[in-house]
């Protein structure tokens, strides 16, 4: 597999900041999302490469590492420690013969050294040759926009990762950045290594009518202020339907009642809802009539 430069892949330099990196991939992702580009195989291709390179890039342990050996970056540091474990056993090996007029045969030969290497990054296969050891591949990391009205119950959606597609439950009430992860749906192995997982975080847009806590809504309603002072009912949005709600008389501005159960369900508890909690924002009438202001003021002599 040809080599992919992280840094030329998200368009950025080598010494790019990390917002810089971040903004890169948000406007890139944006642009070759499969949503957008259902049949288009290559728009598909470039977004897995965006998914790596932000991977990498924006995790500055992985960063530093791909920064310092390149496109061996994963196992850069196990090669070096491999390395420095044979050269200590290399030393301890020549003290221990040194004196010996026969040194050059007990000593640490090169077959010492490669079967040494060998132990930590491979193994013998049964013919005598060598075979490296397999390594895991890399995880990769997407992000899903919803709404909170998609996640008021459970939905599958087909998501294309790698060429494939991938169908996925995402559960009744998830939260804004929550992440489930699907096992094996990474990057490939390499030398028979196993996959690497899938890890999607879901970002959930806030809703222009309710705010959310938890599986708790809230909402503020307006109110009139003939209902509020004489009490009657009203009808509430709530994320399923309208429901009639009792208003009590003299109710004051900024009081709250609850709705037990309509709020958002809660994640993983089949049955289980939170509470939606109405503020009442009384309205004060305009435009009154001369009629309406005389009875106003008779109130207020009273």
């Amino acid at each position: 597999m040809a080599f992919i430069d992280y840094y030329q892949t998200l368009g950025v330099s080598k010494d790019a900041a990390d917002k810089d990196i971040k903004n890169a991939y948000r406007k890139l992702a944006r642009k070759y999302h499969p949503d957008l580009n259902p049949n288009d195989a290559e728009a598909n291709k470039k977004f897995q490469q965006l998914n790596e390179a932000n991977e990498v890039l924006s995790d500055p342990e992985k960063r530093k590492k791909y920064d310092q050996y390149g496109e061996n970056w994963r196992h850069g540091e196990e090669y070096e420690r491999a390395q420095q474990q044979a050269r200590q056993q290399q030393g301890r090996q020549q003290q221990n013969y040194a004196g010996f007029e026969n040194y050059g045969a007990g000593g640490f030969g090169e077959d010492d050294f490669s079967d040494f290497f060998q132990s930590m990054f491979g193994q013998r296969s049964a013919g005598g040759g060598r075979q490296r050891a397999g390594y895991r591949g890399q995880d990769y990391n997407a992000e899903l926009q919803l709404s909170l009205r998609d996640v008021i119950e459970s939905q599958k959606q087909t998501l294309t990762v790698n060429g494939k597609n991938i169908r996925i439950t995402i559960p009744a009430g998830v939260e804004n950045g929550q992440t489930i992860k699907i096992a094996g749906h990474g990057g490939p192995g390499a030398n028979g290594g196993p996959a690497g997982d899938l890890y999607i975080k879901f970002l959930v847009s806030e809703d222009p009518h309710f705010k959310r806590k938890g599986a708790d809504l809230y909402q503020t309603i307006k109110l009139d202020l003939y209902t509020a002072v004489l009490g009657g009912e009203l009808m509430a949005d709530t994320l399923t339907g309208k429901v009639k709600v009792k208003v009590a008389p003299e109710t004051q501005n900024g009081a709250k009642v609850k709705l037990k159960g309509k709020g958002m369900p809660v994640y993983k508890k089949d049955g289980q809802f939170g509470d939606l909690y109405l503020t009442y924002d009384i309205q004060m009438p305009t435009n009154l009539t001369d009629k309406q202001k005389q009875l106003f003021e008779e109130l207020a002599k009273l």
